[in-house]
């Protein structure tokens, strides 16, 4: 395995606040790795940079070979990273099948000129649809297709919103607390589905989250943040006893 995230000795201030202080952390390709730490932190600062929601002050972030610092969302999305934010954008009066259909890259009938010719659009369109569906199908979702995206439960709304991020075709996906707010039984259901998509597909997931208790059942690497700072990286046993992370916890 490679390293397919480098972030290195990256900074973001907001006025007197040192949100990141010099975060050097990488992402091995078909690993599931998490971010921890307590509120305030800086990872979800750290996530926004990555994605170009944000950019750094200082540092450098590569996806490969490629730098990406302070590329924009479209550019970092076009190359191969997507990501989840922590709480879920749904288009309410839109189905489930539509609400992943609106994420598909490319879609020629988006063109006005196109969209007046059926035949350089219908093709694509039908293929979308039984790509919408066999995600819905992986994450347990095909019963709820044809349901109004507003009448799901919140942690449906979790997993519709990993099925758009699904229709991108990225290498490496970053969630943001996919199962905050989620009762256990469907949280161990998301993080198994998530293992599930990672050792058939071969995908890279980087999550941020704080639900340890569930979280550290399925992941193959911890990185730990306090302060603006990386304290601790290893696996779940050797970060969760590290001292400076019980300490870090201890005094949140």
């Amino acid at each position: 395995m490679g390293k397919l995230l480098q972030v290195k000795d990256v900074k973001k201030s907001f006025g007197n606040l040192r949100a990141l202080d010099g975060v050097t952390l990488n992402v091995e390709e078909k690993t599931v790795t998490i971010l921890i730490g307590p509120n305030g932190s800086g990872k979800t600062t750290l996530i926004n940079v990555i994605t170009g929601f944000q950019k750094p002050d200082e540092g450098h972030i590569h996806y490969g070979s490629t730098e990406i610092t302070s590329w924009s969302p479209q550019q970092i999305y076009r190359t191969g990273i997507a990501r989840t934010f922590q709480i879920p954008s749904m288009f309410g009066k839109l189905p489930v099948l539509e609400n992943l259909l609106v994420a598909e890259k490319n879609n020629p009938g988006e063109s006005f000129r196109k969209s007046l010719l059926k035949k350089l659009w219908a093709k694509h369109e039908r293929d979308a649809i039984e790509k919408a569906s066999r995600i819905l199908q992986l994450l347990g979702l095909s019963e709820q297709r044809n349901t109004l995206a507003s009448r799901l439960s919140g942690g449906q709304m979790k997993l519709v919103e990993i099925g758009r991020a699904l229709m991108s075709d990225a290498n490496l996906y970053l969630l943001d607390e996919p199962v905050s707010g989620v009762n256990p039984t469907l949280a161990h259901e998301i993080f198994a589905r998530i293992i599930g998509l990672r050792e058939q597909f071969g995908i890279t997931f980087f999550i941020v989250e704080h639900r340890l208790d569930i979280a550290l059942k399925y992941v193959d690497y911890v990185n730990a943040m306090a302060s603006g700072r990386l304290i601790a990286d290893g696996t779940p046993e050797q970060v969760i006893n590290d001292p400076k992370v019980i300490e870090a916890y201890l005094g949140a």
